[in-house]
């Protein structure tokens, strides 16, 4: 049985980023300090649907049913008021989205035509309750994410309020039984609820299907693939991978460094950035002329296969002879400019990377965690994005790449009291761990170049206890809760740190017997 959201139809339904858009915005993007990043991704198409039923009055029975829809005007003043409320809710998202027009369903055949609408997502609106749950049924079986709003307060009452978990989602038993939903679909009165997880779906669904450049090939850290690709790569998320050899790779590195004016250029960049405020050199010169080269190289690579994104293997070996630098400063570059691009080819974490970029609008730091202890911890890596909170270029020292003392690599001084979204995928991709921090200090010890130290937020000893796989990824904000549920709805277990619950396991697909 399969207990994932049905990735096919979720791949069709929702498409994938417009590859023509963003080979557009590569070539055109050119971003400055004041400026904020490129924009990518599709925006999350809305389905809202009013559920509801009107009943006649019968004498000496019980005829009327929970809820404050009891009339036709009643019925048009909320939809009224839901285009209202869609209306400032779209104004408030800091994402793409588009509310498409309010579906009446008061038939099986009304939900079988919003449920195959062009859309992404359904947004109901349950007034009708126990009595209507086979037009319900009706448009989840869609198998496209599901939100129910519900009206406590905000009135008019909903029926679904008293009939939501026990009929819908349980059909009168003690077991989940409704495919693909759960109580965490589930939303009373407030759309600042419901907004989180609109945000949530739309970085899942630009997320599925990402095309990404991978020079050298993809691969992963850890024996549970072999070092290859993660099955999970390609058999949940569907990347679409574009390998380009270091063969093919080679002649085109030296091809832009003989070429003259691409050296003018290269040195012109390197002036500008070194000429902003908060950056020094600590390292040959060269060094970073040869980066911006690397940099140019990086973003024709991506601008051909129309990918928003790339990954560089071997980055701490093969590329530096080739390029005479290291890959450290384009890739930072690159996240700078609102793209991603991300080191060692590490296929088991670049999933949740290309999930958390388009969540959190955010660049997104890939690093190596040391040991939790006393509630800290401390990351880092050679390869850091500047743009941290997606606007502004935090200071940055240009040194060497540790491990080489080669190149050029940026320590990036991070905000001190950021709060920072911390995720950690198994190997296996069965869980990913996830937790809330502060970040302490950007210490410089003789490790990789970028350092945080960061305060743990939970329970530091169970982190330390159920912590697997190896990589971590890091971003400014909190979006632990869009995280959880965009991981869950495709058959990945979360485990929050910082909310102190337990693993939760997938949503269930339990296929109810006819």
């Amino acid at each position: 049985m399969n207990n994932n959201l049905n990735r096919r139809d979720f791949l069709k339904v929702t498409g994938l980023v417009a590859p023509a858009v963003i080979a557009s915005s590569c070539r055109s993007g050119k971003v400055s300090p004041a400026k904020s990043m490129l924009t990518i991704g599709s925006p999350l198409r809305v389905k809202p649907a009013l559920i509801y039923k009107l009943h006649e009055r019968q004498e000496a029975t019980s005829w009327r049913r929970w809820g404050g829809l009891q009339s036709r005007s009643d019925v048009e003043a909320e939809k009224r008021k839901i285009e209202q409320e869609l209306k400032e809710l779209s104004s408030k998202a800091d994402f793409p989205m588009e509310i498409l027009p309010v579906a009446q369903v008061t038939t099986v055949e009304q939900a079988a035509e919003a449920r195959d609408s062009d859309c992404d997502m359904i947004l109901t609106f349950w007034a009708s309750g126990e009595y209507d749950c086979d037009n319900y049924e009706t448009l989840a079986a869609s198998e496209k994410p599901n939100v129910m709003f519900l009206r406590h307060k905000s009135g008019p009452i909903y029926g679904g309020y008293l009939h939501a978990q026990s009929h819908m989602l349980r059909k009168r038993t003690d077991e989940y039984r409704q495919p693909g939903m759960d109580v965490w679909d589930i939303v009373v009165d407030d759309y600042a609820e419901v907004l989180w997880r609109l945000r949530s779906l739309y970085g899942l669904k630009n997320a599925l299907g990402t095309r990404i450049v991978a020079i050298g090939g993809p691969g992963s850290w850890g024996n549970v693939w072999n070092w290859g690709l993660p099955a999970p790569a390609r058999d949940i998320w569907k990347l679409d991978i574009r390998t380009v050899t270091y063969e093919e790779l080679e002649p085109v590195i030296k091809k832009a460094m003989g070429d003259r004016k691409t050296m003018e250029e290269a040195r012109r960049q390197t002036d500008q950035y070194l000429a902003q405020k908060g950056v020094s050199l600590h390292t040959d010169k060269s060094f970073l002329v040869n980066a911006f080269v690397l940099k140019k190289v990086f973003r024709e690579l991506m601008d051909e296969a129309e990918a928003p994104a790339i990954t560089v293997k071997q980055c701490m070996t093969t590329i530096m002879p080739i390029a005479q630098t290291t890959a450290c400063m384009p890739l930072s570059l690159i996240n700078d400019e609102g793209l991603m691009a991300f080191c060692e080819s590490d296929f088991v974490v670049i999933p949740a990377g290309i999930l958390l970029r388009y969540i959190s609008g955010k660049p997104v730091f890939l690093h190596d965690p040391c040991t939790p202890h006393d509630g800290v911890t401390t990351c880092a890596h050679c390869t850091a994005p500047r743009r941290m909170n997606g606007r502004d270029l935090e200071p940055a020292k240009i040194l060497t790449h540790f491990e080489s003392d080669y190149g050029a690599a940026p320590k990036v001084e991070f905000s001190k009291g950021q709060v920072v979204t911390n995720l950690a995928p198994s190997f296996s991709s069965k869980k990913w761990l996830g937790f809330r921090g502060k970040i302490l200090d950007h210490p410089f010890h003789p490790i990789c170049r970028s350092q945080i130290d960061v305060e743990i937020e939970g329970d530091w000893r169970k982190l330390l206890e159920d912590m697997q796989g190896f990589h971590w990824l890091t971003c400014y904000g909190d979006y632990l809760r869009e995280v959880g549920y965009a991981v869950r709805k495709i058959g990945i277990a979360w485990q929050d740190i910082t909310a102190g619950r337990g693993i939760m396991q997938p949503v269930s697909h339990f296929e109810s017997p006819a």
